[in-house]
């Protein structure tokens, strides 16, 4: 009697701790999480994503560049689109990015990542924040390094802006799971001419593998080389609210604070 007693006991712990992992495990009580990045600070970000992502009541970061003509000639939309709940993410002052030694002959050389030091990267991104805390007035942001540099020369400086930031999104094309999330550099998928069909089926397979999955979008329907056409973008938006029971649609920095309140 006495050792069933204690097996009954045995199987209802268990029990419970599968549970409590399976729990622990979920996005925001979601099968994964998706967030929508946009770079640059451009026109069509304000002028066609926004209304989008608001009319289906999504969250999004928007990467600004300090020096992005939108910054400077509509900067109260900017102001208006953090007032709801959008992020408005740190893409340094100039965009700089390593040029010569990444064979990038594109790179100005006046922003090139190659005559930078560290001392002067780290002073930008930090006055960079400052910018932005001047326009939305929040503390909490996530970074994109540019051009997913995060070195000067052979010397990383991801360890001196950590303290900056409560995440950063890097270039790899990775997906991630619950608790394993690298939140100084975590995975994003650069579009560039994709389908919403082929966006689609990343993100079934987020939700089939209970991930992370970060999109990474320049121009939407122009204004950028890396480009997707407006239409997809939109089907894409679609789909992820016809799932949104499954899917958690929100910006990198609440990500990043749900998953440092789980850290607790």
């Amino acid at each position: 009697m006495i050792r069933n007693i204690c097996a009954i006991i045995v199987f209802i712990l268990l029990t419970m701790n599968a549970f409590g992992q399976e729990a622990e495990s979920n996005w925001n009580d979601k099968k994964c999480a998706v967030v929508l990045t946009y770079d640059d600070g451009l026109n069509v970000h304000i002028d066609k994503v926004v209304p989008v992502l608001d009319v289906a009541n999504f969250k999004a970061t928007f990467y600004i560049p300090g020096n992005a003509a939108t910054l400077h000639d509509r900067i109260n939309d900017w102001r208006s689109i953090a007032e709801n709940g959008h992020e408005l993410g740190n893409h340094t002052l100039f965009h700089p990015c390593a040029g010569k030694s990444k064979g990038r002959e594109w790179v100005d050389s006046n922003f090139d990542m190659d005559n930078y030091s560290i001392a002067e990267i780290v002073a930008e991104i930090k006055l960079a924040n400052t910018l932005l805390y001047a326009i939305d007035g929040k503390t909490n942001r996530t970074f994109a390094y540019t051009c997913g540099d995060m070195s000067v020369g052979d010397s990383s400086f991801v360890h001196l802006i950590e303290p900056e930031f409560i995440a950063a999104r890097g270039v790899s094309s990775k997906m991630e799971s619950y608790g394993q999330v690298e939140q100084m550099d975590i995975g994003a998928y650069a579009v560039n001419g994709e389908s919403a069909d082929d966006l689609i089926a990343l993100v079934n397979q987020a939700m089939k593998e209970e991930k992370l999955l970060v999109f990474l979008f320049h121009g939407v329907g122009g204004e950028h080389s890396m480009n997707i056409d407006e239409k997809e973008h939109n089907k894409l938006i679609n789909y992820l609210k016809k799932n949104e029971e499954s899917i958690w649609v929100s910006s990198l920095s609440n990500v990043a604070e749900y998953l440092d309140e789980f850290k607790r």
